[in-house]
Formats: C-alpha cells, structure tokens, sequence
C-alpha cells in the first residue's frame, strides 16, 4: 500500500512553496531536503503567485500569524488551485484566539485544502468542537487514547467528509481520514513535542509526500506520519548519555536524511479502521 513513496519523493525532488512559522522556517527547511524534497520559503504578496505557479506543493502554517501573510496565503493558495497542486494547512494555535480561527474559517472556505493537518484540539476546534488549546500546544485533555478511540475515529472521519479532504490530526496516537477509511498511526517517541518545530516539521514532511504521491493523499498523509514518527523513534534511540532536545532535533533530520521505504515499511505502525 505504501511501497516506493520515499523513492518516488527522492526521485522526483518536488518544490514546495512554504508561507509557515517563522519560528520554525529553518526547521522545516532542512527536514524538506532530508526527505528529498526542495523548500523555497517565499511569502511576500509580490511573488507568492509566481513562486506557487512553478511549485509541485504548497505548505501553509498560521503559527506567527499577521495580516501581511494572510494575504499572501490567499493569494499563493489561489495559484495553486488554478493549477490543481496540492495544499496542506496547518491551522496552528486555532482556536486560542478570535483572530487565528477566522483566519483559519477563511483559509478552508476559500482554499481547496487537501489536507487539513494540525494537532488534536486544533482540529477539534476547526470543526467547533470545544477543545482546551493550550496556545499553540494540544492540551493533555483532548488526547486521543484508546477509550476515545472509536468516537475520535468518527469525528476525524465525519470533518473530512464535510470538508471534502484528508482530515490528519496528531498525537501520541495519530488519526487520518479522506472520509471513508480511517488510518491509526502510532509511531513516534513522547519527546518529540518537546522540541519547537516538531509540528511544522510534519505539515512540511506531509506537503512533500502528497506532492510526490498525488493519486491518493490520504495514503501520502499516513506515510508521511508514520515516517515522521519513525524517525522519532530512531532519532530517540541514537542519543548519547547527557544528550538532550537539541541532539534529538538533529538526530531526527538524520533520520529522515537515511529513512528508505524498506525502514519505512517495516518499522511504520499503522492500522485501518
């Protein structure tokens, strides 16, 4: 199900059109090339369409939000959908303040988004659950376990079919819909929320696979995460004694630099519903 997509990635080497987090604008960077992809990280109004006209994906992510790039979002978001390339929105923080969910609200409504990536109190807060977003942070309360498995596995499923796209929502456990089928992903290590970044990372890592594997996103998407979080694993495992967040982040950029689909399919922990 899953075979070549790290290959066809690496072969292809697509350019993806970054409007994101200027926190983690060289995070995301460096974790695009590692998987074998192109980053360009171009956001002013001035060349946001032209940039989106040549690119195979574009990444948007709210996290240090302001009207100047709201509007370049808009702008390289409606290029993109004239040409029929994938977008990934990563609505971050939404839901923390009126500001970040209209701006959200707006993105959705006037954007084909393909998917709609973001952790679990921002997703449930796009949909207008309430949730307990903790700035920017999913809150402790809205993890998905395996009690609430079975209701989050029809939320997840139920918001993509209302928004007509792939519905990805992160955690300890992840869960992907296109609206039919639902995916379980549980890979990954719990210090990887420890490290800004880890989020936009994975919006970025998502927006290349489903810009190299386009016949189907959801199943992109499901890769994308499982490699992410395998990644995770492998950077966890690798550290030294004394090492801490700051070898983990480059750990999980190597990671990624070395991940083939042989280690992809046999460390990914997936499961369909």
């Amino acid at each position: 199900m899953f075979d070549h997509m790290i290959e066809t990635l690496r072969k292809t080497s697509p350019l993806i059109h970054c409007i994101i987090n200027y926190v983690t604008v060289s995070d995301v960077a460096n974790m695009l090339l590692a998987c074998g992809a192109s980053p360009v990280m171009a956001d002013d109004i001035h060349e946001v369409a032209e940039m989106s006209g040549v690119a195979a994906g574009l990444c948007l992510n709210i996290g240090t939000l302001n009207s100047r790039t709201v509007d370049s979002m808009l702008l390289a978001g409606r290029t993109a959908a004239q040409r029929g390339i994938p977008i990934v929105l990563d609505p971050v923080g939404v839901g923390a303040t009126a500001y970040r969910t209209k701006t959200a609200e707006t993105l959705l409504r006037e954007l084909p988004v393909s998917v709609l990536r973001g952790n679990v109190s921002e997703i449930k807060a796009v949909a207008g659950v309430a949730s307990s977003t903790k700035g920017v942070d999913a809150h402790a309360g809205d993890a998905v376990t395996q009690d609430n498995l079975p209701a989050l596995s029809d939320f997840v499923r139920n918001l993509a079919r209302e928004l007509s796209c792939t519905v990805a929502m992160s955690g300890a456990i992840d869960l992907i819909s296109d609206g039919n089928a639902v995916y379980v992903v549980q890979n990954g290590h719990p210090i990887m929320p420890r490290i800004t970044g880890s989020g936009c990372m994975l919006s970025g890592v998502t927006t290349a696979f489903v810009a190299a594997n386009a016949q189907d996103p959801a199943q992109a998407a499901v890769a994308a995460y499982a490699a992410m979080g395998l990644c995770g694993e492998i950077a966890h495992a690798a550290l030294r004694p004394g090492q801490g967040t700051g070898a983990f982040r480059s750990n999980l950029i190597d990671a990624m630099s070395l991940l083939d689909d042989d280690a992809l399919q046999n460390g990914m922990n997936v499961q369909g519903l």
